[in-house]
């Protein structure tokens, strides 16, 4: 069964890895790769990579990506969204740390910040539009 927006909002605030696809140009499949995101209700979505990164170039050439987030327990869920990128701004330090607290344990996060954000080169936040929806729970009745 499809998911309701509120359904699937929510599932998108939980901490999946997402696995991000964009447009690889002429020739070649779509870039398919998993990735940390954010998102709250409502709002645009985002993650952070690596400015020279390849998907970087790819998300800013294309104007648009997806995300899909699963899990298989307690029931078979998935929510694809899809949009325009809306922004593309240098990371901060706060939104490293915003987003490792998201799926690292409390204890780890701060040394994760500190390594990262001295050896991971330049890093980008890109915003994310949510456009296009696609989800279901196949446990539901």
């Amino acid at each position: 069964m499809a998911l309701t927006r509120e359904e699937r909002e929510q599932f998108l605030t939980e901490p999946h890895i997402a696995a991000l696809a964009v447009d690889a140009g002429a020739g070649r499949a779509p870039l398919t790769v998993p990735i940390w995101y954010q998102y709250e209700p409502g709002g645009d979505v985002w993650i952070m990579t690596g400015l020279d990164s390849r998907k970087s170039r790819l998300i800013q050439a294309a104007g648009r990506f997806s995300l899909l987030v699963d899990r298989t327990e307690p029931t078979i869920r998935y929510v694809s969204v899809e949009g325009p990128v809306v922004g593309t701004t240098p990371a901060t330090l706060e939104e490293l740390r915003e987003i490792s607290a998201r799926y690292l344990p409390a204890e780890k996060v701060e040394a994760y910040v500190d390594f990262s954000w001295k050896n991971h080169g330049e890093q980008v936040v890109i915003r994310l539009r949510p456009e296009r929806w696609v989800s279901s729970d196949l446990g539901q009745d």
